[in-house]
């Protein structure tokens, strides 16, 4: 459980941040269309790539124990600008989402899409293989690496079932602007938290 909640943690917090991949999910979630099919490719794409990120990290690191180093202040400062990013997000950005009616499309075309959301953002290769990876060079044994990843795994089920299933329930809510800021700021105090943490 040491590792697997700091995973679980960083995991939920990485894919808190708004963006084009969740306003897809929550939108299909809202239109109740392909629901299960969009969560489980989102979740399923960042198992592959989380889980590449902590084994290929560990690797390197092996034989270039210097990138640990490297690994830990780069993590850092991306976190620092991530933060940065959430609060400025919060402070001008002005956050909707309103889905329009239309007839379902096919899940193959959905598919796609989502796809492309998640694959085609080069945001998900910083987060994953880099920052994920990165920060799993803290935990030398093999067992708490494999038990971080699984947490950063189990945050992306959680989060992007969660998202698309109770989107009934959160669409009215996320549709004010305040609301999206105030999930902006939280999410800029947890990245700045995490990157005290691994400068620590």
């Amino acid at each position: 459980m040491q590792a697997y909640l700091p995973g679980f943690a960083l995991g939920l917090s990485l894919i808190l941040a708004i963006g084009a991949q969740n306003a897809f999910v929550l939108k299909q979630g809202l239109k109740k269309q392909h629901v299960f099919l969009v969560c489980t490719i989102c979740a399923l794409s960042d198992a592959i790539l989380i889980s590449l990120g902590v084994s290929g990290f560990g690797a390197l690191v092996e034989r270039f124990p210097i990138v640990e180093q490297i690994a830990r202040f780069g993590g850092a400062a991306f976190l620092m600008v991530y933060a940065a990013m959430s609060f400025y997000s919060a402070y001008k950005t002005r956050h909707s989402l309103n889905p329009e009616g239309s007839a379902p499309e096919s899940a193959l075309k959905i598919a796609l899409i989502c796809l492309g959301f998640t694959w085609l953002n080069p945001h998900v290769y910083l987060d994953t293989l880099g920052l994920v990876g990165a920060i799993s060079t803290q935990f030398v044994d093999a067992a708490q690496k494999t038990a971080f990843g699984i947490g950063a795994i189990s945050a992306s089920f959680v989060f992007f079932f969660s998202l698309g299933y109770g989107a009934r329930l959160l669409g009215p809510v996320m549709q004010s602007a305040r609301a999206w800021r105030r999930l902006d700021v939280l999410i800029g105090i947890v990245m700045w938290a995490l990157a005290i943490k691994l400068l620590s």
